[in-house]
């Protein structure tokens, strides 16, 4: 099962569109997971247009017309493991522990809201990933985006993908 990890793409504030590399992986993914930050309904919904399924949440940006179709935390059984999806998570500092004790029934939470890509695991062996932003590098060399794996009830092939400079 492949996985899309897309996070705070903030249209159309950072940018009028998506970067084509993010476009064009969308029909290679069987699973698309957004970490809120979407900013405008157009994004929501073109994803959902193009994506086999999606698993998104709204973010700190995020007015009420979003709030209204998305959850604050979504939860899913990908390929034998369960995956969480949540814009916050607080300060880096303790951030593995407070995950660890708030979602003790997750194998991977992906997240965002910092546009700073993470991949760590907790000492209880729960995933934390955040894909950064598509959109807006903020303090970040390139803007960014996540692709995975799920294979055998196991993720592989975790990939942070660096995008061009606009």
């Amino acid at each position: 099962m492949r996985l899309l990890l897309v996070s705070d793409t903030h249209l159309p504030k950072r940018a009028k569109e998506l970067p084509a590399p993010l476009l064009a992986e969308i029909p290679r993914a069987d699973v698309v997971l957004h970490a809120g930050d979407w900013v405008d309904t157009a994004t929501l919904d073109l994803l959902e247009d193009r994506s086999r399924r999606l698993v998104g949440v709204y973010g700190n940006n995020d007015g009420p017309a979003l709030r209204g179709r998305l959850p604050e935390v979504a939860r899913a059984d990908l390929g034998g493991l369960r995956f969480g999806v949540v814009h916050e998570t607080g300060s880096a500092q303790g951030r593995e522990r407070r995950c660890a004790a708030r979602f003790p029934d997750l194998d991977v939470l992906v997240f965002g809201h910092s546009h700073i890509p993470w991949d760590t695991a907790a000492g209880t062996g729960l995933r934390l990933l955040n894909p950064g932003s598509p959109t807006d590098r903020r303090r970040q060399p390139h803007c960014t985006y996540m692709t995975a794996e799920v294979t055998g009830g196991r993720l592989a092939e975790v990939a942070l993908h660096r995008l061009p400079r606009r």
